[in-house]
């Protein structure tokens, strides 16, 4: 099927300028004049494939050809909602999303927090489609930005897509957790996928006084954006943000299957009962999944509604597969729930403890935790460096 004719311009800006509105929607305050120009001079519709897929309410996607479909394909690429650009086939047949062009206001909340002056040297961890590498290229020149990008075939096309806007950055194929040495040091690393733990070479290639901003993920919470200043010792400290969900960068992911990895023939847990609801842990609350997810270290969950032995159960495991917990629900009271636990960890009594504390200091919202990184780890904390969130 042939590739359509690109749009024309009326169309381009009249997209342009829907977009800018629908972002505007989202905000408290206007758009900052000088991103409101660069968005309006970098066309969204560039940078993406014939074939995108659209979120579908339940969980899945939709795909939109703009070969079949152009004018909602438009519509769809000047829409201020996140477009899936790419799939990877696992081992097991089921279809991933790899890449995705980020919802448009959410790439411009992370561009304002990296707080871009005149002159700033910026490395941008995920090419992606090229978007918003040209968005930084609009806003800094093109000798000012290096953008990696782990995906040969995806740096390949973000290049062609950015030369036929004649913008030419530096975009080099490599793994994003590397950064890039030979173009260092940057004023500004703005990462477009998300972590559980912040690099070394990022902060090895930041010069002093330079911020870093990245998604954050943990097994429980894959939500929040992390605003790092390096200070001159060479450690970096910064505060947390509620907004942000990114795909995990690749060297940070674990396939890890709770029936195929983790539960395995002879286990003996020990059991007991909770008044702890599983539904206030497991997704009620996003600060507090936040929470969870910074102190109970490598824990991630699953529910489980096909069970034979409870109406409902909430799966709980860690990222090295040895330690499990589950709690049931047997679809009659909510006063009391089935406990089991197996293996080193006792993750379900960490989860409680966890819990209990968020509950005794306050309940606090995302935006007061906060983490210190240094050359031998990080260090999440609340409010102050001084007030350390340990695991409980």
């Amino acid at each position: 099927m042939p590739r359509p004719p690109a749009p024309d311009i009326p169309a381009r800006t009249a997209g342009t300028q829907r977009l800018l509105r629908a972002i505007e929607r989202t905000r408290a305050t206007p758009i900052p004049g000088a991103w409101a120009d660069v968005l309006a001079r970098v066309p969204r519709d560039a940078f993406l494939p014939d074939e995108v897929w659209l979120r579908d309410g339940e969980g899945g996607y939709v795909p939109c050809d703009r070969r079949l479909d152009p004018g909602g394909w438009m519509g769809a690429a000047y829409s201020d909602v996140p477009l899936l650009t790419q799939f990877v086939t696992e081992s097991d047949g089921t279809r991933s999303p790899s890449s995705s062009a980020s919802m448009p206001s959410m790439v411009l909340r992370l561009l304002e927090d990296a707080e871009l002056g005149p002159g700033a040297r910026t490395l941008e961890i995920g090419t992606g489609s090229g978007y918003n590498t040209a968005l930084l290229c609009a806003r800094l020149g093109d000798g000012l930005v290096t953008s990696v990008e782990v995906d040969a075939p995806l740096a390949a096309r973000a290049r062609e897509n950015l030369a036929a806007l004649s913008y030419s950055p530096a975009v080099i194929h490599t793994d994003g957790a590397d950064g890039w040495l030979s173009r260092a040091p940057y004023d500004r690393v703005l990462a477009t996928c998300s972590v559980r733990s912040v690099p070394a070479s990022w902060l090895e290639q930041t010069a002093p006084g330079g911020r870093v901003v990245t998604p954050w993920d943990s097994g429980w919470s894959g939500y929040g954006t992390l605003r790092l200043t390096k200070l001159q010792d060479g450690r970096a400290e910064g505060t947390f943000a509620a907004y942000g969900s990114y795909m995990l960068i690749n060297g940070q992911r674990t396939d890890i299957e709770l029936f195929r990895d983790v539960l395995r023939e002879g286990q003996t847990p020990d059991t007991g009962t909770t008044s702890l609801s599983p539904w206030a842990v497991a997704g009620a609350d996003p600060a507090l999944d936040f929470h969870l997810g910074l102190t109970v270290p490598g824990a991630w969950y699953s529910w489980d509604t096909e069970s034979a032995a409870a109406h409902t159960r909430l799966w709980i495991a860690d990222t090295t597969a040895r330690s499990w917990a589950r709690v049931d629900y047997d679809g009659r009271q909510s006063e009391t729930f089935r406990t089991a636990q197996y293996g080193p960890r006792r993750l379900w009594d960490e989860i409680r403890a966890s819990h209990d504390r968020w509950t005794r200091t306050g309940r606090p919202a995302i935006g007061r935790y906060g983490l210190t990184v240094t050359s031998e780890g990080q260090t999440a904390w609340l409010d102050s460096p001084d007030t350390p969130v340990a695991p409980p």
